[in-house]
């Protein structure tokens, strides 16, 4: 569901995306520039909507978030994704994550907890967390993990979604998203395990005989500016 959803979304935000990030780049604008300014801009949303403010903590957050989109074509776009783009980027979205789930438990606290809806926040963080880091293991190990019903970009949509739905006086709407999206942010975890282990090469050559030169592993190529 999430990723049917998300096909004509990402369509949209390339469109608007890939003008901007040429824009930006002319104006000297580096990626990483991006990556805090939209980690920024995510804090301050989740603090409007943990004061109740919903429906224009939810619009900032969306637009905040696009950062991870923008960050990434501007990177592709200078022909170079350092590995400190990658950590920085990496490091930034779980931040930011934190601060989303952090502010919805918060508001919905204050709301009695409607509908289990504090559950649903906290295993949505906790699962968004493994999500990532199963990915980048994955990547350092030399295996694949990068697939998912529930990445990074389908879970700020259905929160988004869910905050929209409770700004509109829907009590459930916020926790039965966040419900919805624990049982996909689990199914991904298992998911990712379970390609990974379907990447995994056969088993190493024998050793070399006593004496011969140890063969290198060849170094590690491109870096990953978005383990979501």
């Amino acid at each position: 569901m999430a990723k049917i959803v998300s096909v004509p979304a990402r369509a949209l935000v390339s469109y608007v995306v890939n003008p901007t990030a040429r824009f930006l780049l002319r104006a000297g604008v580096t990626p990483n520039a991006v990556t805090i300014a939209g980690t920024v801009g995510v804090l301050i949303g989740s603090y409007l909507g943990a004061m109740g403010h919903l429906f224009w903590g939810t619009w900032v957050v969306t637009a905040s978030a696009l950062t991870d989109v923008l960050d990434g074509t501007m990177a592709r776009m200078r022909g170079s994704s350092g590995k400190f783009g990658g950590l920085l980027d990496s490091s930034m979205d779980r931040i930011a994550d934190a601060a989303v789930f952090g502010a919805v438990v918060y508001y919905l606290a204050g709301k009695g907890n409607p509908y289990g809806g504090m559950v649903a926040a906290l295993i949505c963080l906790a699962a968004g967390q493994v999500i990532s880091y199963v990915k980048a293991r994955a990547q350092s190990l030399g295996l694949n993990a990068d697939v998912g019903l529930a990445e990074r970009f389908e879970r700020l949509v259905i929160v988004g979604v869910g905050g929209l739905l409770g700004s509109a006086g829907l009590e459930w709407g916020l926790p039965v998203m966040l419900w919805l999206l624990a049982v996909l942010s689990i199914f991904t975890v298992f998911q990712r395990l379970i390609h990974a282990a379907r990447t995994e090469p056969p088993d190493a050559a024998p050793p070399a005989p006593a004496g011969s030169a140890p063969v290198e592993a060849p170094p590690a190529t491109g870096v990953d500016r978005d383990a979501s």
